[in-house]
């Protein structure tokens, strides 16, 4: 079981990997979603990585169904303002979940000696837990960042709605009950904040 420290603790063998922050998840058929702070708070650690000088690697949904608005060459396939990959920042692209299926970011992970990874995005419930589990079953050091990432509301069989901020609540409970650390964002700022001040 992984708790939550009260101190996160990252160094250069630790990736921050956004997932699947695109566009397309404002248009339909995507559902209501939760969490609207959820770019806010992204964007937040986003610059204070960059600024502590640690590994980064974006991760995009191409998506291969027909009329699917993530479909490359749809315009909901870009990233979100402010989440575009800069020169230099590699981006691996998948078509399923899992951001390990069918791509070469565990080679990626590999090659740069990384033992630590540092989740955020789009959805909660379904790519960012399942790249959590597969990083965790891979035997990496998994770390979510609940407060950046965001799910959709989502009908039950019987057709009644579930909302997206119950499903996020159980699926980072989930997470953080066998899979991941789960940690907000001004935890990882001030973490990012102590290797500045090392390197000071």
């Amino acid at each position: 079981m992984n708790a939550s420290p009260s101190r996160l603790e990252l160094d250069a063998r630790s990736v921050l990997i956004p997932i699947d922050v695109q566009c397309g998840f404002d248009l339909p058929p995507w559902p209501p979603r939760n969490n609207p702070a959820m770019e806010a708070n992204a964007l937040r650690v986003l610059d204070a990585w960059r600024r502590a000088g640690l590994p980064l690697i974006h991760v995009r949904h191409d998506s291969v169904m027909e009329g699917s608005v993530l479909a490359p060459g749809h315009p909901g396939n870009a990233h979100r303002p402010g989440f575009v990959p800069l020169e230099g920042e590699p981006l691996v692209t998948k078509s399923v979940n899992a951001a390990f299926i069918g791509t070469d970011l565990d080679l990626h992970l590999r090659r740069l000696r990384i033992d630590t990874v540092v989740l955020f995005g789009i959805s909660t419930d379904m790519c960012v837990s399942t790249t959590a589990r597969v990083a965790a079953n891979l035997g990496y050091r998994t770390i979510v960042i609940g407060d950046a990432c965001a799910c959709f509301d989502l009908k039950d069989a019987d057709g009644s709605v579930i909302p997206a901020d119950q499903i996020q609540r159980a699926h980072l409970a989930t997470l953080r009950a066998e899979f991941a650390q789960v940690v907000d964002s001004g935890t990882v700022i001030d973490a990012l904040r102590l290797i500045d001040a090392r390197a000071a």
